[in-house]
């Protein structure tokens, strides 16, 4: 009797697998996820730094601590929001980039960086996104660079 968690999966199994893996909606879904994660526990922390809680100094020693906890909860979220739509515009433009190059180079990064820059910057008008953009971009040719320097 074989074992089930032995088996080597077929070819074809294989062929679909990689298939839905290499979705850019999947990419960006599964980076959405990881930022949020991210995001959450840089949130955590950096809340916990942060002296700026307002806190009722005439409160009880336990409704200060609540309020604490509540305030450190709500900026640990939404920075887990902002690191998740992040990362999953910034993955999912990048795949499509790749995709319609052909091609896994900086310029991939770049691409991606300005469009995740400036959707992010889309409020703030012509200006802001073409700052946010140029930003990114930047940041993301400095972190490719690095990451693909002994290359």
């Amino acid at each position: 009797m074989s074992n089930p968690f032995t088996r080597v999966p077929t070819q074809e199994e294989r062929a679909a697998a990689s298939k839905v893996t290499d979705s850019c909606a999947v990419r960006a879904g599964f980076s959405g996820v990881a930022g949020y994660g991210i995001g959450l526990v840089f949130g955590l922390v950096l809340s916990g730094i942060e002296f700026s809680s307002p806190v009722d100094t005439t409160a009880s020693t336990k409704d200060q601590v609540k309020a604490v906890f509540r305030d450190m909860g709500n900026k640990s979220l939404s920075s887990a929001r902002n690191f998740a739509i992040m990362a999953a515009i910034y993955s999912g433009s990048e795949c499509m980039i790749e995709s319609y190059r052909a091609r896994n180079d900086i310029y991939n990064s770049v691409g991606a960086g300005c469009i995740t820059g400036g959707t992010l910057a889309m409020k703030t008008g012509p200006r802001g996104m073409a700052a946010g953009c140029a930003g990114f971009a930047a940041f993301s040719a400095a972190i490719d660079w690095y990451m693909h320097r002994d290359d």
